[in-house]
């Protein structure tokens, strides 16, 4: 039997292409999600990397909303870890590390944000139905993946998927060189 090929993962060593100040430029993190995250919302941020989401999603939930930053590599945890050390955020934020398998958590959630990740996931089927089992009803999940990386052909590939498991598409938010999809678990 064949070895299925895993994507190539962007290490932890290069945390810092993913978390800098020309990035914060062009994906403005508070921009980007105020519309879809609100206070008191459970919210996976699904490969989180170093954690140029997680801060500002752990911001939008308050006090009482909680954020699950999870990834596959410890190293990314550690910098995220790092990041909110001392602050009030590590009350908000849970970090997570994922198995190479599975996301591997069982808490239900009201938003998945997963930005340029989802192209790394060798087998998207079975993620997404992991994804679909952690939703709360109305749960939304957003996928953004990056055009560099993702053609159309795949990225439609994978939007279908999504609506085979009974996600609805709720709209295509504008992301720079990027591919964007946002869904609903429904009612």
């Amino acid at each position: 039997m064949k070895k299925e090929k895993r994507p190539l993962i962007c290490p932890a060593e290069f945390a810092g292409s993913l978390d800098n100040s020309v990035r914060k430029l062009v994906h403005k993190p508070h921009r980007i999600l105020e519309a879809h995250i609100r206070m008191g919302m459970t919210v996976l941020d699904l490969g989180c990397g170093p954690g140029f989401f997680t801060i500002e999603i752990a911001n939008l939930v308050g006090e009482t909303g909680k954020v699950i930053a999870a990834d596959l590599q410890q190293g990314m945890l550690d910098k995220v870890a790092a990041k909110i050390s001392g602050t009030e955020l590590e009350q908000r934020i849970e970090l997570h590390k994922c198995q190479d398998d599975t996301i591997g958590i069982s808490q239900k959630v009201d938003f998945i944000l997963a930005f340029w990740m989802m192209h790394e996931v060798p087998d998207q089927q079975r993620i997404i139905g992991e994804l679909i089992s952690l939703m709360n009803p109305g749960a939304r999940i957003w996928i953004i993946e990056p055009q560099i990386h993702v053609t159309e052909k795949a990225f439609k590939k994978m939007t279908g998927l999504l609506e085979l498991a009974g996600l609805e598409i709720i709209e295509r938010p504008k992301i720079w060189l990027s591919r964007s999809v946002l869904l609903s678990a429904g009612s």
